[in-house]
């Protein structure tokens, strides 16, 4: 049999392209070298990390915040393998679900490593070493990415972990490191934090979540620090030495000076992904990479080779998995002859920490360097009266509009719950929609979506609650 497509990899961007290739007509085929669907993002990434950030925030509510809402309950007690159980059967369901889909859509699954070995066709090396090769007019890579390493440092996922051992500790640390103050590393120093661990993260940069809004980024470390985390900005891991106790890591100032060192239970390597592209043919059928491993293609998914596509974290932009998502859709429209594209200006972030942290479209530091003249209403939590009755008062929701004709370039918000109050931001700037649109719109009250309205009713200085 000769497949329309071939989709190597069933992470969200993968299972994604393959679902919606199948919705238009083609005979699609995947390949998965994992024993299960889903990738990173649902196997050790995004979906473990948040049920485990949902779970800890719940332990920490109830051990600090119920009783000045009235409740009185014994101290609460950890339960760390109920709450491990909790987290590897929200895995299941996502997973089989994924299954379920594929199979819904008439998609054969070939377990196994796949790789490239001509433009259409597809070697797939299972478990056992058996090995088969599929034949395709169309191949999507859609393999993800891999844990970025730090030089000179061993990743043991027993004392010094990735994220993937992060989601896996048979016990609290007492001293936590993080190496790396990038969202993976504040979530997961989050969950350990709240269950009872003492944080210390290590950042290169002089600050917290690069590439995010600086304005945010300081007063969302400000937060962070009131919840206990301390930093060590602007230092680098030199060496980490392995101990009875654990872990001795040596930072040193970055811009040079002595060294110091740090005793840790378990060190978290967070330093960013890498594209994962080994072992996948792509010199032997000559598909071009850029400087940092990714795939190069053009405004179409393509790669420099007929009929070979990529999507998701191995190419260029944000390793997120609805970027991912996004274009395994367009791509799988653009195999089937029909026009698909992203938005690469509306792509929203979002940190699941207690506050969350949300953005989309541009910061404050790239309108400056574009040279874009902008307006900015800024609206706290703290003047919001739903946010006062659940006791979640801080940060702020910011807008940002041109100067010239009001069009939203970018919001920003840190807050309880943000993460799903950024999509109206997102929609309203899809359509191109205005400051002005947004303060017109009427937000029901009381609702945290409130300082929503304020914000933009603020970029003209006309914000009613402050």
């Amino acid at each position: 049999m000769t497949y329309d497509l071939i989709v190597i990899g069933t992470g969200p961007g993968g299972y994604v392209c393959a679902i919606r290739a199948a919705q238009l007509g083609l005979k699609v085929a995947v390949v998965e070298k994992r024993k299960t669907h889903g990738g990173t993002c649902l196997n050790v990434g995004c979906i473990p990390s948040k049920a485990l950030l949902h779970a800890s925030e719940l332990f920490e509510e109830a051990g600090h915040e119920f009783a000045h809402l009235g409740i009185k309950i014994p101290k609460p007690e950890l339960d760390l393998p109920a709450m491990m159980k909790h987290k590897q059967e929200t895995i299941d369901a996502n997973v089989n679900g994924v299954g379920f889909l594929l199979k819904k859509n008439k998609i054969d699954v070939f377990f196994g490593h796949g790789r490239i070995v001509s433009r259409g066709s597809v070697a797939v090396t299972a478990e056992d070493g058996s090995n088969q090769v599929v034949q395709t007019r169309n191949i999507v890579i859609a393999t993800g990415s891999d844990v970025a390493k730090l030089p000179g440092v061993e990743i043991d996922e027993t004392v010094v972990v990735s994220s993937t051992g992060a989601l896996e500790l048979g016990k609290v640390p007492g001293k936590l490191v993080v190496v790396g103050a990038g969202v993976i590393g504040l979530e997961l120093g989050s969950v350990w934090g709240r269950l009872g661990a003492e944080v210390t993260v290590v950042e290169y940069l002089d600050r917290i979540l690069p590439g995010m809004d600086g304005d945010v980024a300081k007063n969302f470390q400000r937060i962070l620090e009131k919840q206990g985390f301390k930093f060590k900005l602007g230092h680098k891991v030199t060496g980490v030495a392995k101990t009875d106790k654990g872990a001795t890591v040596t930072i040193e100032p970055a811009a040079g000076g002595a060294a110091t060192a740090i005793e840790a239970d378990i060190v978290l390597v967070a330093i960013g992904r890498v594209p994962y592209t080994a072992d996948l043919g792509l010199e032997g059928v000559g598909i071009a990479t850029d400087g940092r491993g990714r795939i190069e293609i053009d405004h179409h998914f393509r790669t420099n080779v007929q009929g070979i596509y990529a999507i998701g974290d191995v190419v260029k932009g944000p390793m997120l998995a609805h970027k991912a998502e996004d274009e395994g859709m367009a791509a799988a429209e653009i195999i089937a002859g029909k026009a698909g594209h992203v938005n690469y200006e509306v792509i929203p972030g979002v940190v699941y920490t207690m506050p969350e942290v949300a953005s989309v479209g541009r910061t404050e530091e790239e309108l400056k360097a574009a040279g874009i003249e902008y307006n900015v209403g800024k609206f706290p939590f703290m003047a919001n009266g739903r946010a006062r009755a659940m006791r979640h008062t801080d940060g702020f929701v910011k807008v940002l509009a041109d100067k010239k004709t009001d069009r939203v370039l970018g919001v920003h918000m840190i807050g309880a719950g943000v993460g799903e109050m950024i999509h109206e931001a997102a929609v309203l700037m899809e359509f191109g929609g205005s400051a002005e649109d947004l303060a017109r719109t009427c937000h029901a009250h009381p609702t945290m979506s409130e300082a929503v309205k304020e914000a933009a009713l603020g970029v003209e200085k006309r914000s009613i609650h402050i």
